[in-house]
């Protein structure tokens, strides 16, 4: 088992120095539950939340950011304009979120020790989080995935061995990761953390209104942002 370990923004690019970690940000989805609003572009401060993660991503170490798009492309391709990422665009997206791992996963070089998986609407995600998860890799012993964890909830991004590309992408395209995660428990380690950021991500109304009430923070689609 892992224990959480703090992230000296000191030290930041230690992590990455010692491994080549490169990163897939899952942006396609259809946003069903929030009415179809693209929630990569959510904006906090008037930054979409997509740019904030691949900034964050940067500066936690990672070496290359891959943003998987299907819906809304264009505009969220748009946000990343300059940001260190690049899209790659995947037009299946609407069969699941495999299919999205997927493209991501093709479009990365082979000579990498790990891959970060993340999503795109966790609001609360900082550098030093995304450190902390690296660290914790860097560490993992004989395990192939690592994870954050509290208690009994898991949380996101997880950051797997290189070597599990072909693996992981084996299940079910609405699986994603999870179904190699299921099968194989033993391979999987753990960052137990109090850091609620690891677990808070947005997929309705009431998670937006939710995310007010206990942070404060007011998350706001682009139209909104410009007549706020």
């Amino acid at each position: 088992m892992l224990r959480s370990m703090a992230a000296d923004p000191g030290q930041l690019a230690q992590t990455s120095s010692r491994l080549k970690i490169a990163a897939v940000v899952l942006a396609a989805g259809q946003a069903q539950r929030l009415g179809g609003q693209p929630k990569p572009l959510l904006q906090v401060d008037g930054v979409p939340l997509i740019r904030s993660l691949a900034q964050a991503l940067g500066e936690a170490g990672v070496a290359q950011t891959v943003v998987v798009t299907g819906h809304r492309a264009d505009e969220i391709e748009a946000a990343l304009a300059g940001a260190p990422a690049r899209c790659v665009h995947n037009p299946d997206y609407a069969d699941g979120p495999g299919t999205s791992l997927r493209s991501g996963l093709a479009a990365l070089p082979a000579a990498l020790d790990g891959i970060l998986v993340a999503l795109a609407d966790q609001p609360l995600l900082t550098t030093a989080d995304i450190a902390a998860l690296l660290e914790a890799f860097a560490h993992r012993g004989d395990a192939d995935i690592v994870r954050p964890r509290a208690r009994q909830r898991l949380g996101n991004p997880i950051v797997m061995a290189a070597s599990l590309r072909a693996a992981v992408t084996a299940g079910p395209p609405q699986a994603g990761a999870r179904h190699w995660m299921e099968r194989n428990p033993a391979r999987v380690a753990y960052l137990d953390t109090v850091c609620e950021h690891y677990f808070i991500d947005i997929d309705t109304p009431e998670d937006l209104h939710r995310l007010r009430q206990q942070t404060g923070r007011e998350l706001r689609l682009p139209n909104e942002a410009r007549h706020a």
